[in-house]
């Protein structure tokens, strides 16, 4: 062996026993030292790649089960069975009154009581008590004869300010029926029989009938048709 060539082969030697105890890195080491350098670069990276990425699902997932859509789902169904349990469940104040015909309230009390006793007293009993409108001035109930078999026999009772004022006429009819009232006017349609109609099936129609209280006296702004005619259409 030549002296060049021992020489290579010593410091050769030297370079192995030094990456063996220290683990250093020396430049004269040749492909080794570089593909350790290589992998040590490459591993950290790729370690860090899915480590972001795991981060970042768990953030996604962890944002997805927060979510506060099912919260407010439960507070309206609490509210909602809430306002419609109020609707069904609440009940109608003992004083409440119902509206009549003519949109007035529903007699209750003394007053009704009175206006009723004084139909009844006349020899009838009033039809519904509900047409009796205490709210207004002018105030009306239709009441059929007492005991009457066959229902046709009605008159219809006028009250001011809860007193008695009269009747529509002075002889009763065979049926009539309250169309609408205001606070001085009451409206009665009368039903009307041609000569020879039975009293259960009149073929004349109706004829409507204005009474307005004026200055204290009740006036039909119509005439009122005739109790009876042999000729013509009445009231029986």
């Amino acid at each position: 062996m030549t002296r060049p060539a021992r020489g290579q082969a010593i410091a050769t030697t030297i370079c192995a026993l030094l990456l063996t105890l220290t683990g250093a890195v020396l430049g004269g080491c040749g492909g080794a030292t570089k593909t350790v350098t290589v992998s040590s670069a490459s591993e950290p990276a790729a370690s860090t790649t899915p480590s972001t990425a795991s981060r970042t699902s768990t953030g996604a997932a962890s944002t997805t089960s927060t979510a506060t859509t099912p919260a407010t789902s439960a507070t309206t169904q609490q509210s909602s069975p809430g306002v419609a349990s109020t609707t069904r469940t609440a009940p109608e104040p003992a004083f409440a009154q119902h509206a009549g015909s003519g949109g007035g309230t529903e007699a209750s009390g003394e007053e009704a009581a009175a206006a009723v006793a004084s139909v009844k007293t006349r020899g009838y009993t009033p039809d519904d008590v509900s047409q009796y409108h205490q709210n207004q001035t002018l105030r009306v109930l239709v009441g059929t004869r007492t005991g009457s078999a066959d229902g046709y026999d009605q008159r219809a009772f006028f009250f001011v300010d809860g007193k008695y004022l009269g009747t529509d006429s002075s002889q009763p009819s065979a049926s009539l029926r309250l169309v609408s009232q205001s606070d001085t006017e009451v409206v009665l349609a009368y039903a009307l029989y041609r000569p020879h109609d039975p009293l259960c099936c009149g073929t004349g129609g109706e004829s409507i009938v204005h009474f307005q209280l004026n200055n204290g006296q009740l006036v039909p702004l119509q005439p009122i048709p005739p109790a009876s005619s042999p000729s013509g259409l009445s009231r029986q």
